[in-house]
């Protein structure tokens, strides 16, 4: 799958736009095929999302280097990732600083990314299941925040557990959404669109 991974960095990811050369050698590294199911082992580099079961998909590569790169990240830094899924975004970031806690609603999704990630030796990575939109207190203030699932407005909680000079990459919208990149500066938050997306909404726990 070599020859298909470097023709995914040239034709989807450099050519659109995406130079961050940590964020394409995490491209590299990490096998996308080992993080689908069985039956989209052929299309794993092709340029859309693909189902990942329960519901969930495994977003484009393309979205999943920009937002690697909008994070503009350090290998010291600590990261919160909401939306576990499949664990391909998570093993990225996981090439690209020390630590990433990650969170995942769907229990079966995240075992399975858990088993998956354990395999593949990304021994930097911490699960756990649970409300997204409560973020990881413990481990607060993170120097990025990556949310893989649309909330219909930018989650406070998770900008609460931004570290000061810290980014947050998020999706927002419910029928339109748009790719948001914020920062924390001196307790103030900048915020900037960088385009139109389209993922799975963000959802809260059932309750009874």
């Amino acid at each position: 799958m070599t020859e298909e991974c470097n023709e995914m960095i040239r034709a989807q990811i450099q050519a659109r736009g995406v130079h961050d050369a940590r964020v394409l050698d995490a491209m590299r590294t990490v096998k996308r095929h080992l993080f689908v199911p069985t039956a989209s082992v052929d299309e794993a580099y092709e340029d859309f999302p693909l189902p990942i079961g329960e519901g969930q998909t495994i977003s484009q590569p393309y979205i999943v280097a920009l937002m690697s790169e909008l994070l503009d990240t350090r290998p010291t830094d600590r990261v919160l990732e909401v939306g576990t899924g499949s664990g391909y975004q998570t093993a990225v970031l996981s090439c690209l600083v020390a630590d990433v806690y990650s969170i995942e609603i769907v229990k079966a999704l995240s075992e399975r990314a858990a088993a998956e990630l354990e395999q593949q030796g990304y021994d930097n990575v911490h699960l756990r299941v649970g409300d997204g939109y409560n973020g990881w207190p413990e481990y607060a203030p993170y120097d990025g925040v990556i949310v893989t699932a649309a909330p219909p407005e930018i989650p406070h909680q998770l900008v609460d557990q931004l570290a000061d000079g810290g980014r947050m990459v998020v999706p927002v919208g419910t029928s339109y959404q748009e790719l948001l990149l914020i920062e924390k500066k001196d307790g103030q938050i900048q915020k900037r669109v960088i385009t139109a997306v389209r993922f799975v909404p963000m959802v809260k726990p059932k309750t009874n």
